[in-house]
């Protein structure tokens, strides 16, 4: 059993409002620590920014750092960024990022994306 899940940016958002939409993702307690990446941050920061997400995003990154199920995991953006050249079949930066994470971390992708889904074999 693996003890660390790289989870998208919707799963955290999940999580940190504890919606009912957790209840779909059987996976979830399986996993002992939450891995977040900084691009998932970066994204919530921005979906607040163009008012798709009402989140205080002030209070997410402080509940996010007090909780001890996640951690905040800081792969090289050099990699990332390389590992996500190749990462073709989405024009999403974020999804290319999250996945190109997930493979330089050699970590699970925790998601409910359809696109990422049917592209990437190690999600949950």
């Amino acid at each position: 059993m693996a003890s660390s899940v790289l989870i998208d940016t919707h799963v955290l958002i999940w999580v940190l409002t504890k919606s009912g939409k957790l209840k779909g993702l059987p996976w979830i307690d399986r996993f002992s620590v939450l891995t977040v990446s900084p691009i998932s941050l970066l994204e919530i920061r921005l979906l607040r920014e163009i008012r798709r997400l009402s989140v205080d995003f002030t209070e997410i990154l402080a509940n996010l750092k007090q909780d001890e199920r996640f951690c905040i995991d800081n792969a090289s953006l050099d990699e990332l960024c390389a590992t996500a050249y190749d990462l073709s079949w989405t024009r999403d930066p974020f999804d290319r990022l999250l996945v190109a994470h997930s493979i330089v971390s050699d970590l699970p992708f925790g998601t409910e994306d359809v696109k990422i889904r049917e592209h990437y074999s190690n999600v949950l």
